[in-house]
């Protein structure tokens, strides 16, 4: 199964394959850094922090044709600006990590190939 569609990518950057490039490593760098800050602010009930955290990475995960999990950060950010399905913030963020985490396999495969 592909968790990523590059041709929204493609689309913005004119098919230029070094821009393509460069978001994708961009992507693969910030992964880690989503999926720790995410966790850490769902451990200790920071939701103000989570909410600004999903927001950052729903543009990210967008980028790289993530819909659903874009659509889905989305959400969470919403959320936890209402304070409403609290109990359903770390299935989210689980889900952010699995996904997130495949795709990082594809774009390495990705990259292998540019």
């Amino acid at each position: 199964m592909a968790f990523t569609n590059l041709d929204y990518l493609r689309t913005i950057t004119e098919g230029d394959v070094e821009s393509v490039r460069e978001l994708i490593i961009l992507f693969i760098e910030q992964v880690p850094e989503f999926i720790e800050n995410l966790k850490k602010f769902l451990a200790e009930g920071r939701y103000a922090e989570l909410g600004n955290e999903a927001h950052k990475a729903k543009s990210s995960v967008m980028i790289m044709g993530m819909d659903e999990l874009g659509h889905d950060m989305k959400s969470l950010q919403l959320d936890t600006i209402a304070k409403t399905g609290v109990d359903t913030y770390a299935e989210r963020v689980n889900r952010f990590e699995f996904q997130c985490l495949a795709a990082v396999v594809e774009l390495n495969k990705e990259l292998e190939k540019m």
